[in-house]
């Protein structure tokens, strides 16, 4: 049981972990070369500034990838910790540098939260910000069972949900779903610092989710740019294929507009078709093991669907989590979703006092929903606490 621990580091994610591990009573020191960083972090409850003397059980390595390898050879010198771990979002590169550098490898399993927000600093940190989020473990060979095992448990009490994967699969995968993207909203928002001012007046909700995550931290993404250049260069290589087919329909489009059959056409379908697959496979991505489905019928009458999307939201369920469903031999309407086991009870409860029928059952069958829970889940790994202690090892930003 992880009674101490210690964060390095007091940014967004740091000070979060802290938030998260001091609500269930964890001894949480805090440590930042910025002593107004920390000292904010603690003022917000995340931990204490104050010397020990004992090692904790668990320190965690909350600064940017650069800076990690070096960060934790200083602390594995002083004796900070048992275990250690990190959130860096790059993990192929940290992996290499640590073998060589660190004093005790096998003390050492590297991690990454999949959370954040648009704000960076102590100040911007929630105690919920990792709650029902991916948190990546990279076990190397040299990695003992005892670091896995309180970084699981930190993990299940943060919420989150733990994914045991390869360092490099990982940076493959962020490459992907998160670094190229930032900086395909950089290259978006950088069309609109010279636009005039009557263009950006028009700007919507589109051209703000669109840019929404343009880099901010341009030191912090630098650095994780570099780490995971090779990964982003390949995931933009094949984006700026589709952008030159696309131009070229574009173009043919411009000085032809009204002679283009459907052949002509079809490259730009095939990308907007593609496109639309993409973000259903997104939107309806495999939930986690351990997770319940609840449905909820819906009374005929105007309103009715709206005011039960609102009761949905005051629990934490998303309009774009719900999947509704009508029965034209019973002439129903209903929708269902699903949410962590451990929370589907009070759900149902909650929703019954406002006086809604929810109640659990088996995926719809013949839906995405059904198809979702029947996907494989190889990489997940169960939530509670109790498991964190069992589970072996397998194979920002």
């Amino acid at each position: 049981m992880i009674r101490t621990m210690a964060v390095v580091g007091t940014g967004l994610i740091g000070t979060s972990i802290g938030l998260a591990l001091s609500r269930h009573g964890t001894t949480v020191h805090l440590l930042d070369k910025d002593e107004v960083a920390a000292r904010t972090a603690a003022a917000l409850g995340a931990g204490v500034v104050a010397a020990w003397d004992d090692p904790v059980d668990l320190a965690v390595i909350a600064v940017p990838p650069g800076a990690v390898g070096d960060v934790l050879a200083q602390m594995q010198a002083r004796g900070l910790a048992r275990s250690y771990t990190d959130v860096a979002s790059v993990k192929a590169q940290l992996a290499r540098d640590i073998r060589k550098s660190a004093h005790t490898p096998s003390s050492y399993v590297g991690g990454h939260p999949l959370a954040g927000r648009e704000r960076c600093g102590p100040l911007a940190a929630r105690a919920d910000l990792f709650e029902n989020r991916a948190w990546v473990l990279t076990p190397s060979e040299s990695t003992s069972q005892d670091a896995v095992n309180r970084a699981l448990e930190m993990i299940a009490l943060c919420g989150a949900v733990p994914v045991i994967m390869e360092s490099r699969a990982h940076d493959n995968a962020v490459a992907l779903t998160s670094h190229a993207p930032h900086l395909v909203a950089s290259l978006m928002a950088a069309r609109l610092q010279h636009s005039p001012r009557e263009a950006v007046r028009l700007a919507g909700q589109g051209l703000r989710d669109v840019t929404r995550t343009a880099v901010r931290d341009t030191g912090l993404w630098s650095d994780i740019l570099q780490a995971n250049a090779p990964a982003v260069a390949a995931v933009l290589r094949e984006l700026s294929d589709d952008l030159t087919t696309l131009l070229a329909t574009l173009d043919d489009m411009s000085t032809a507009p009204r002679d283009l059959g459907s052949q002509e056409l079809e490259p730009m379908v095939d990308l907007l078709n593609r496109g639309a697959a993409g973000l259903a496979a997104v939107q309806g991505r495999q939930p986690a093991d351990g997770e319940t489905h609840v449905e909820v019928p819906v009374a005929e009458g105007p309103g009715q669907l709206v005011r039960l999307l609102d009761a949905l939201k005051t629990l934490h369920v998303e309009a774009e989590d719900v999947v509704p469903r009508y029965s034209a031999e019973e002439g129903t309407f209903s929708i269902t979703f699903a949410v962590p086991a451990q929370r589907a009870g009070r759900i149902v409860v909650e929703l019954g006092r406002a006086g809604w029928n929810a109640e659990p059952v088996d995926p719809v069958p013949g839906t995405r929903q059904q198809e979702i829970a029947q996907a494989p889940r190889t990489h997940l790994v169960g939530r509670t606490r109790s498991d964190a202690h069992s589970i072996e090892t397998a194979d920002r930003g």
